[in-house]
């Protein structure tokens, strides 16, 4: 019975940039190759990662092999097996999630690219990958002899060399995947069954609208655009900062807490709708995007939800007992993105509002059993008098006296056990720590105050 596999092209693909400066570096302090580039090699460098591919670049690869002649072979393979660890830190960040899913369905996984197969193999070990398509130099006598074994593998000739690996391997190209950012690579796309632009350049974006090929971009999480290298959380992120709201004032205290680099769970308290932006705002500053899990109210939302989903949100459905949401967490953290949760579930309604014990949902703490990822709580306070539960929109004629928002982000949380219950009540304490004493004693509220903690047209008689 033939096998599905999944081709990844290399370079603006699997990789955020072009491989050749990393190669040719390791190449070069080998003693292998001669430590000099073409002239204007930085300025085709740049074209490359910001357009893609070009007849006069791969032109160019094409000549490599000659002047590649004479190079000792276990040298170049050892200079290959430094230059993959340079390699390894351009793997975008989805790249890996994509590929272990690709592996847990049974999928045969395959680097097919132009660039030469002795420098590719040890990048493809290190990720797991299970083969590689790709150019190959002639050798004679232990080393190489100018020529090609085989053909250039690009455009039209990298599909012919992908159906000879297929047929080798009894795969059904009809029900496999590729993945490639260059309108070069449309025969490919072509001709497997689940094709995907990746990064794409501008033609391949062309082709791929008119032929309802999916986009991707492994840098940023599935069903995000890019458009010119940007996403629309950058655009957003331009919005959010404090001037932008004058009907609120903001004290955030704590930012360094959050981690510089990789995956993070944010979790806060729920008090608002604008939670999300105190919160936002908040991770923003640590110079890291973020992910929301929010409720699909949210997402369903005209306007708003198309731009959440832009955004990277991740709808929860509470009701449907899904654990996608969670799949998609998981995969945000994966590519080590901050994933920001409310552990509440909901804004509290009537009495519950002011109870000063948070009660939380399991999700942060099966997050952490599942990826291992820092929880970092954050205490949010005020965002009720920006925006009520009982009002469709926040005050935003309240500027001349705006409420001060207060935000603190804490510690990443520690001694978590794996013991969901335990777990998510040390959590949730961690998040109360936060919070100015006032949150943490009992009072009774007011009747004004409980009319404000219930959706509008509700009492709240209705929430006891």
């Amino acid at each position: 019975m033939a096998r599905a596999a999944a081709f990844f092209d290399l370079d603006r693909t699997l990789l955020r940039s072009a491989s050749s400066p990393v190669l040719a570096k390791a190449l070069a302090e080998a003693g292998v190759a001669p430590d000099r580039q073409l002239p204007g090699a930085a300025v085709l460098g740049f074209v490359y990662d910001r357009f893609g591919e070009n007849l006069f670049m791969m032109s160019l690869a094409r000549a490599a092999a000659l002047a590649a002649r004479g190079w000792d072979v276990k040298a170049t393979a050892a200079a290959a097996e430094k230059a993959a660890a340079g390699l390894d830190e351009l793997v975008a960040p989805y790249a890996r999630p994509l590929i272990e899913e690709h592996r847990r369905a049974g999928v045969t996984t395959v680097i097919a690219t132009t660039t030469p197969e002795h420098l590719v193999r040890p990048l493809a070990d290190r990720l797991g990958i299970d083969d590689v398509v790709a150019t190959r130099y002639q050798v004679a006598d232990g080393r190489f002899t100018g020529r090609l074994d085989g053909p250039f593998v690009w455009s039209v000739a990298k599909l012919g060399a992908v159906r000879a690996w297929a047929q080798a391997h009894s795969v059904d190209l009809g029900a496999s995947w590729a993945y490639s950012d260059s309108v070069y690579d449309a025969p490919l796309l072509a001709a497997v069954g689940h094709p995907f632009a990746v990064n794409p350049d501008a033609r391949l974006r062309l082709v791929a609208v008119a032929r309802r090929w999916p986009q991707l971009w492994l840098d940023v999480p599935p069903r995000v655009p890019k458009f010119a290298g940007i996403e629309p959380l950058d655009v957003v992120r331009a919005f959010t900062q404090p001037s932008f709201f004058p009907y609120a004032r903001f004290d955030i205290e704590g930012v360094e807490n959050i981690p510089a680099h990789g995956p993070a769970i944010v979790v806060a308290n729920h008090r608002s709708y604008f939670d999300t932006v105190a919160v936002g705002m908040t991770v923003l500053r640590s110079g890291r995007p973020v992910r929301f899990l929010g409720k699909k109210e949210v997402f369903d939302a005209p306007i708003i939800g198309p731009l959440a989903s832009a955004m990277g949100g991740i709808r929860v459905d509470r009701g449907s007992g899904s654990a996608s949401p969670l799949q998609e967490a998981e995969r945000a953290l994966a590519g080590g993105d901050v994933v920001a949760l409310m552990p509440q579930g909901t804004i509290p309604r009537g009495r519950a509002f002011f109870d000063p014990v948070l009660r939380g949902r399991p999700g942060a703490a099966r997050l952490v059993a599942a990826t291992g990822a820092p929880v970092v709580p954050i205490g949010v306070w005020g965002t009720e008098r920006v925006w009520p539960r009982s009002a469709r929109l926040p005050n935003l004629t309240n500027v001349r006296n705006p409420p001060t928002v207060r935000v603190r982000v804490g510690t990443p949380v520690t001694g978590l056990t794996g013991d969901e219950t335990a777990d998510t009540e040390k959590i949730m304490r961690a998040i109360v720590k936060l919070l100015p004493p006032e949150a943490r004693k009992r009072r009774k509220p007011t009747d004004a105050e409980l009319a404000l903690t219930v959706p509008p047209g509700m009492t709240p008689d209705e929430v006891e």
